[in-house]
């Protein structure tokens, strides 16, 4: 199986950055790609960004242009740099995995990080 540790969400203001973190644990074998998801309250989780292993990306459109995915193979991380923050961006941002292990190709999500956007 493979364990995600998310990192750097917090409180930010209107226009504000922040850049969210995610490592990726186990005995993996390879990346197929990384993805960050937001669900804010009452709502359904929805696709933020993602990269694939050739290193593709594709973003939602409510974040293009804003928002930047990158990853380091070498630490198996993920990044997710957020630039021009909106209150509309407040969401928990889970960063999600499809890896394969010795065990097998799984999907794996971690905890999520808040994110709040609020003067």
């Amino acid at each position: 199986q493979v364990q995600l540790v998310e990192s750097g969400g917090g409180l930010v203001q209107p226009g504000g950055s922040l850049r969210l973190s995610c490592v990726a644990s186990g005995n993996i074998f390879s990346i197929n790609a990384m993805a960050w998801y937001r669900q804010a309250p009452g709502r359904e989780r929805a696709l933020v960004a993602r990269i694939l292993g050739g290193g593709i990306t594709t973003y939602s459109d409510s974040v293009k242009g804003r928002f930047s995915i990158s990853r380091d193979t070498t630490k198996n991380t993920v990044y997710l740099q957020m630039n021009s923050l909106k209150p509309e961006d407040t969401a928990v941002y889970y960063c999600n995995v499809q890896a394969t292990t010795d065990q097998g190709t799984f999907s794996s999500w971690g905890g999520g990080t808040q994110v709040t956007v609020s003067s």
